[in-house]
């Protein structure tokens, strides 16, 4: 059973910082895709950052390009999100989630995910 579960967020004001964690367990996820996405009230989920956790590339959305980082904690099995320099746009609910790297379609294509965290809400005051 795969869980991804996920630490971290909160209220920072612009400018601020934090940190989520995406904890996952319940397989081997050396061939899977990570990926953060993010939901504002009323907006689509969005795509943020992914990488795969074997390696290789990161890709980030042009609107946190710089600003956010992905990495992984091998030992841990957790993927991390610093979220830097933050904006009241960042303000959303945000998602880590999982998929088998031979998934067909675009990585920054939400449904293209089998795995969810559950979401935990980053708020950024002005």
């Amino acid at each position: 059973q795969v869980q991804l579960v996920q630490s971290g967020g909160g209220l920072v004001q612009a400018g601020g910082s934090l940190r989520l964690s995406c904890a996952a367990s319940g397989r081997t996820f050396i061939n899977y895709r990570m990926g953060w996405f993010r939901q504002s009230p009323g907006k689509e989920r969005e795509f943020v950052s992914t990488m795969h956790w074997s390696g290789g590339s990161t890709y980030y959305a042009d609107s946190v390009k710089g600003r956010f980082t992905i990495s992984k904690d091998n030992a841990n099995n957790t993927v991390h999100l610093q979220m830097n320099s933050l904006k009241p746009e960042d303000t959303a609910v945000y998602y880590c989630a999982a998929r088998f790297s031979l998934t067909s379609g675009n990585y920054y294509v939400a449904n293209t995910y089998s795995y969810w965290g559950q979401g935990t809400q980053v708020t950024v005051s002005s």
